[in-house]
C-alpha cells in the first residue's frame, strides 16, 4: 500500500511529541553505541576516514599520477569509504543539486505525496518512507525520494520533481559528470588489482548497463535521538556509492570494533566501495559497515547515488585473476539480484536470532 500521509517521518517530528513511536526505537544492544553526532565529530583521536585528493589522478607525470592513485588503493583496501576532493565536479553544480533537493523536501508533504511510490506494486521511484520493517520490526527514522539517474534511455522522468523547476536539468547533469568519476574510479581500482583499466568497469555492466540510482535521504529533527538511527547499520550492495549531504554530521562507519563518525569536509564526495566491488576483488577492497545517526537540532539532508550492476545479466564471483589457493574465492558465484536476496535472508535470520554465513 501507499504511505499515508500520518507515516511520513516529516510529520513526526513537526507534530511536538516529545518521544518517539516504539517502532523507531534501537535494540538495547545498539542503543549504547548511539551517541550525540556533534560530540562525536569534534573527536580527533583515533583512525579518522582518509580524504583523497584526485586533483592528479591524470596528470602527466607518471610520479604525481602514480602517487595520487596510490592513495586512492590503500584508502579503498584499508577503509572502503573516503572524501573525495578535487573531483572534477564543480561547487556551483554541487550547490545547485543540493538546492533543488531541498526544495522539494521543502514542498509541503501534500505536495510531495503527488510522487508517492508504492512498495507493494513493484513501483520502487519516488517518494517515501522505511516501510519495509526488519525482522526485528524496527524503522528509520527518514523520508527519501529514491530514482534512476543514469544511463539516460532508462530514466523515467515522469516520476522526477517538477518543482523547483531546475531539479530534471541540474540533477541530469550532475549523473552525467558522475559516471564519468565512476570510470575514473573503477579504471583506477582494476589498476591496483593488477588488471587491465577496463576491466571492472565492464564486469560491472559498462556504460549501458550499469545503473546510478539517486536517494536523497530526509532526516528530520528527531526528539530523541539518542534512540534511533537514521539508517541502520548496513554495507551497500553497489559497486560504487558517491553521497553529497547539506555538511550537517551523522555518517558513521564501522571499523576496528569502533564507530568512526565522518567529518563534514567542504566541497569534498563522499564515496563507498559496495559489495559488488569487495566481491570482485575477493575481498581486497572493503566494502564497510555504516549506519546514519539522527539529531534534535538539524535537519540532515544526504544525496546517496549507487551505481548497480544489472540485477540478472552478471554473475559476480571473484576475479580468476585475484583467486589463488593461498586466496582462495571468499564469495560464492550470485547475480545482483541474487546477492540482494541473500543480504535480506541472511538479515532476517540474523534478527531471528540464526547465524548464517557469509
Amino acid at each position: 500500500m501507499v504511505a499515508t500521509v500520518a507515516s511520513r517521518v516529516e510529520i513526526l517530528s513537526s507534530s511536538g511529541i516529545q518521544s518517539i513511536p516504539n517502532e523507531y526505537v534501537r535494540p538495547q544492544e545498539e542503543l549504547t553505541s548511539i551517541g550525540n553526532i556533534f560530540e562525536e565529530e569534534k573527536k580527533n583521536e583515533g583512525s579518522q576516514v582518509p580524504t583523497i585528493d584526485l586533483k592528479e589522478i591524470d596528470c602527466e607525470d607518471k610520479e604525481v599520477r602514480d602517487k595520487c592513485r596510490e592513495e586512492l588503493i590503500k584508502a579503498a583496501k584499508e577503509w572502503g569509504v573516503m572524501h573525495l576532493v578535487n573531483h572534477g565536479i564543480s561547487d556551483d553544480l554541487i550547490d545547485c543539486v543540493k538546492k533543488a533537493g531541498e526544495a522539494f523536501f521543502n514542498l509541503p508533504v501534500e505536495e510531495k505525496e503527488k510522487y508517492a511510490n508504492d512498495q507493494a506494486t513493484g513501483k520502487i521511484q519516488g517518494y517515501g518512507s522505511k516501510l519495509a520493517n526488519n525482522a526485528s520490526g524496527q524503522l528509520e527514522w527518514e523520508d527519501y525520494f529514491f530514482h534512476l539517474i543514469f544511463p539516460e534511455d532508462k530514466r523515467d522522468l515522469s516520476i522526477w520533481p517538477k518543482i523547483p523547476n531546475d531539479y530534471i536539468e541540474v540533477t541530469s547533469e550532475y549523473a552525467k559528470l558522475l559516471r564519468g568519476l565512476a570510470t575514473k574510479i573503477l579504471s583506477v581500482l582494476s589498476l591496483g588489482l593488477g588488471l587491465e583499466e577496463e576491466r571492472l568497469e565492464k564486469e560491472v555492466g559498462g556504460i549501458e548497463e550499469l545503473l546510478l540510482q539517486m536517494k536523497i535521504n530526509y532526516y528530520p529533527k528527531c526528539p530523541q535521538p539518542e534512540l534511533a538511527l537514521g539508517v541502520e547499520a548496513h554495507t551497500d550492495v553497489s559497486a560504487l556509492t558517491f553521497i553529497l549531504h547539506n555538511m550537517v554530521p551523522g555518517l558513521q562507519l564501522f571499523k576496528e570494533g569502533k564507530w568512526v563518525t565522518a567529518k563534514c569536509v567542504p566541497n569534498s564526495i563522499i564515496m563507498h566501495i559496495g559489495d559488488t566491488i569487495e566481491i570482485l576483488s575477493n575481498g581486497k577492497y572493503k566494502s564497510i559497515l555504516h549506519r546514519g545517526l539522527v539529531n534534535k537540532e538539524k535537519v540532515r539532508i544526504s544525496w546517496a547515488v549507487f551505481c548497480e550492476p544489472p540485477k540478472e545479466k552478471i554473475i559476480l564471483k571473484p576475479l580468476q585473476e585475484v583467486v589463488s589457493e593461498a586466496e582462495p574465492a571468499l564469495f560464492p558465484p550470485r547475480t545482483f539480484a541474487q546477492h540482494i536476496q541473500h543480504k535480506l535472508f541472511k538479515k532476517t535470520q540474523e534478527s531471528a536470532g540464526t547465524q548464517v554465513s557469509k
